[in-house]
């Protein structure tokens, strides 16, 4: 077992089946030694595991959970990106955190914590990475969260 994979089995979790599109995009695209994840939802088995705004309809633990679930999904899209192996991440890049917000909610950064320290948890150093954690009135299938991220192969 890689390391990165046996992390991920250590926290007690594991890699989905990569989530399919659910609309005109791929998954990923690889350009240089970056790839680009598309916007990944908080689906569990095949189920959203929060929808609704965060404020009112979900609470901020619970966006939290969701926004851990979009890396998984990710990095099982990331993981078919790169032929199953996630060792060759050099570096987790960039995280963008859309969550779905009442008006006036203005806690999107801890929504987004919920995906920062995941990645930290798995990849160390190299899930340090830059973010934009970004309130939304709606998000694709009324999902609460929604997760994109760069991050570098070598």
């Amino acid at each position: 077992m890689s390391s990165i994979a046996q992390r991920i089995s250590d926290l007690g979790l594991s890699l989905p089946d990569a989530p399919k599109p659910v609309a005109a995009y791929i998954p990923a695209v690889k350009t240089g030694n970056l790839i680009f994840i598309s916007g990944q939802l908080p689906f569990e088995n095949g189920q959203l595991l929060a929808t609704g705004p965060v404020g009112s309809t979900i609470s901020v633990e619970e966006a939290q959970k969701a926004a851990r679930q979009c890396v998984l999904n990710g990095l099982a899209v990331l993981a078919d990106a790169v032929g199953g192996d996630l060792d060759c991440v050099k570096q987790i890049v960039r995280l963008g955190v859309f969550v779905a917000s009442d008006p006036g909610f203005t806690d999107q950064p801890k929504v987004a914590n919920g995906a920062s320290e995941l990645l930290l948890d798995i990849f160390g150093n190299a899930g340090r990475h830059a973010r934009a954690a970004v309130g939304s009135i709606a998000l694709p299938l009324g999902a609460s969260v929604e997760v994109e991220m760069i991050v570098e192969v070598g």
